[in-house]
């Protein structure tokens, strides 16, 4: 398993719970160290986007609500919620990851921990996303990728 695919499903594995039992994040991040080990570019990848979800949550789950016609957020599966989250975070702020990368993780991490049918929902509502998008779907943005 690469790093950033284990990082991504600590991700969603995290705000599952942050969606089950809310609080502190160092508190929850304390926690969920304590029963793993990972490298420290992995666990600053996992904590960074965690915190930049929740930072962002309103801003995305708006996102959400627009792509998912007739779907009410809080009916969504949990896993399907927190995993399109993720990736609308990532395509949104996290340039140097190619927009269809984020999809492609969202879509096997909805199936790895809920089902097939998961996977073809997310894939729906984050492909229509990316077709907004103003940044190539395939490439990382120049830009942002230059420095690092």
């Amino acid at each position: 398993m690469g790093t950033r695919r284990e990082s991504r499903e600590w991700v969603v594995q995290i705000l599952f719970n942050i969606d089950v039992n809310p609080g502190e994040l160092d508190v929850i991040f304390k926690h969920f160290w304590a029963e793993r080990q990972a490298e420290p570019s992995s666990r600053q990848f996992t904590e960074s986007t965690v915190r930049g979800v929740v930072e962002k949550k309103s801003e995305i789950d708006e996102i959400i609500k627009k792509y998912a016609k007739h779907w009410d957020i809080k009916r969504m599966g949990i896993i399907e919620r927190n995993t399109m989250r993720m990736a609308i975070y990532e395509m949104s702020y996290v340039k140097e990851v190619p927009p269809v990368v984020s999809i492609n993780e969202a879509i096997d991490i909805a199936k790895y921990f809920s089902n097939t049918e998961a996977g073809r929902f997310v894939n729906g509502i984050l492909d229509r996303f990316r077709k907004d998008l103003t940044r190539p779907a395939r490439k990382a943005d120049p830009a942002k990728t230059a420095g690092q």
